[in-house]
């Protein structure tokens, strides 16, 4: 499935789910493609280094547990720096993922998602989230958001509770929007986790 069949897809499941219809959207600038002989190479390891400049704060993507073609499956997550607000009215955020995430397939499923903002203490709940395959809720306390009934996970300085909006492509990764249902914050005694040059760290500190 090329780029947009992958984004189609997800929109169609979406709209068949009976989610809002996406807000409409201002009209198109006129753009010019960049020609093969104007774009300048960028080496994949140097774009990566470069880009690591760029502090981050770190969260974990949770969807309820859904049935599949093969039954019903446990909640899914996955971790993610690549997570933003988008819009205040309406109350929009978006966070990208891999086009060959296996995570994300059970999130389109379930329609919705929580957003957990992670805090400095942690990182290890973070690694936790980043490996594939494995039981990424073993041993993990959290309690059901109130809207999405995706996992809210306990000791999160932050939790965005949302329903996807809208789907795009971008390159390797898929853009997703999601509607804002219901948020809130809890304690975040050592502030929060924060990505940067491939190490995680705290606001004023290593």
């Amino acid at each position: 499935m090329g780029h947009a069949g992958a984004a189609a897809a997800a929109v169609r499941y979406l709209r068949s789910a009976g989610a809002p219809a996406p807000v409409e959207a201002l009209p198109r600038p006129e753009l010019r493609c960049v020609g093969a002989d104007e774009r300048a190479p960028v080496d994949p390891a140097e774009f990566r280094s470069v880009l690591g400049n760029f502090a981050t704060g770190v969260t974990v993507i949770t969807a309820p547990a859904a049935d599949d073609e093969e039954g019903p499956t446990g909640p899914a997550g996955f971790a993610c720096q690549s997570f933003s607000s988008l819009s205040l009215d309406p109350p929009l955020v978006a966070f990208m993922v891999g086009r060959t995430s296996t995570t994300w397939p059970r999130i389109a499923r379930a329609g919705v998602f929580c957003v957990n903002v992670l805090g400095a203490g942690q990182g290890e709940l973070c690694r936790g989230f980043a490996v594939s395959g494995a039981d990424k809720f073993a041993g993990v306390a959290y309690d059901a958001a109130p809207v999405s009934g995706a996992p809210r996970l306990t000791g999160a300085p932050a939790w965005i509770d949302c329903t996807i909006h809208a789907v795009h492509t971008g390159g390797d990764h898929l853009i997703v929007v999601g509607r804002v249902d219901a948020l809130g914050t809890g304690e975040a005694p050592d502030g929060p986790l924060i990505f940067h040059q491939g190490r995680f760290g705290r606001l004023g500190g290593s």
